[in-house]
């Protein structure tokens, strides 16, 4: 490929990595807002216009009234108050389908000018078969509110849909990585590529429980630190489900920002100290200990002002909580980037 191609096809990914992240924090304020449950149906195509008058309103307002979430939870609801969680959800949904757009139409103006070369392209339809994918696991999770007996989705799926979409968002940034930074700008070193992959791993799990958190509104009942409800070392972690009770999982949510911290700092100071690297890489190296840093006073402020969340709106505590999630995801991208800028094997010579 021609490198102005290539910087091209890069770019489009970048803007396409920006779009899932804020797809991702639209379901974060369709959370928060309590909308997920909203539309109960799901129609990929038709879908995408709201209702058109007052009748389709009533319709779909009588929808939501047979669930669950409305019978116990949100049982004086208005229209006015129903018109606004279904707009979150209308518009998280909408995104998606912006996304898919974006995705197509240069896809194919990409192939028809033959700017991208025949080993991308099965690579770039995963990609986009990866985000129909992810488009069905989230009808999956929000099915699992559609019923008598739950009030939200259930935290495992909320999860897969999460992780599943962060999965999507480091395939897009990786692919753009590759095609955007010179091998030259990358270093070869063993120890710190597996360290890094380490760090990502333990992330994982950490954004996994993080996931739980929300899912089960685990923050609101324990609003306290550095101490559990008073406790340091919970009863509950020994006698409960470590991805069903909400104490056990506070415990293992704060334990691995604890550790990951640790590692996340020492992993940015051997990167930063290698010789022979360029400016570029020193100042990748450092953004991973910063995020870090943050996301952990993110993650406290988010618990401390967690006792009086905001219902269907937006106080402190959903500020902080969105902030959390939007940090969390910076903090995977800084960590993949620094994970391309290690390449397994040395340059070979021209």
């Amino acid at each position: 490929m021609a490198e102005k191609n290539r910087q091209i096809i890069g770019l489009w990914l970048l803007l396409g990595v920006a779009m899932l992240i804020i797809q991702v924090l639209l379901g974060g304020i369709t959370r928060l807002t309590g909308s997920g449950l909203s539309i109960t149906e799901w129609k990929p195509i038709l879908g995408a216009l709201p209702p058109m008058n007052e009748q389709d309103w009533q319709t779909s307002f009588q929808k939501y009234q047979q669930i669950a979430q409305f019978k116990y939870l949100n049982q004086d609801f208005s229209m006015s108050d129903f018109k606004f969680i279904y707009f979150w959800e209308w518009m998280h949904r909408n995104w998606a389908r912006l996304i898919s757009v974006v995705f197509l139409i240069p896809f194919a103006w990409f192939l028809y000018k033959r700017m991208i070369s025949r080993d991308m392209v099965p690579k770039l339809i995963g990609l986009f078969l990866l985000g129909i994918a992810q488009g069905l696991i989230g009808w999956i999770m929000v099915a699992s509110g559609l019923n008598d007996e739950n009030l939200y989705v259930s935290h495992i799926r909320l999860a897969i849909h999460f992780i599943s979409a962060l999965v999507l968002i480091g395939f897009n940034l990786w692919f753009a990585l590759s095609l955007m930074i010179k091998d030259e700008d990358r270093v070869q070193h063993h120890s710190l590529r597996t360290l890094t992959i380490a760090v990502i791993v333990i992330l994982g799990i950490q954004l996994t429980y993080g996931a739980f958190m929300a899912g089960l509104k685990a923050a609101n009942i324990a609003p306290t630190w550095p101490r559990i409800n008073g406790d340091f070392l919970p009863a509950a972690v020994f006698s409960s489900n470590p991805v069903q009770h909400p104490i056990s999982i506070h415990f293992i949510h704060r334990s691995l920002a604890s550790i990951l911290l640790i590692l996340i700092v020492w992993l940015s100071v051997k990167s930063y100290r290698l010789t022979g690297v360029t400016s570029l890489f020193r100042k990748m190296a450092l953004f991973p200990s910063i995020l870090g840093l943050l996301q952990v006073t993110l993650g406290i402020l988010s618990v401390l002002n967690a006792m009086h969340p905001t219902r269907n709106g937006f106080g402190l505590f959903e500020w902080m909580a969105q902030l959390h999630q939007i940090v969390a995801m910076l903090l995977l991208l800084s960590l993949i980037t620094l994970l391309y800028f290690y390449r397994k094997s040395a340059l070979k010579a021209k």
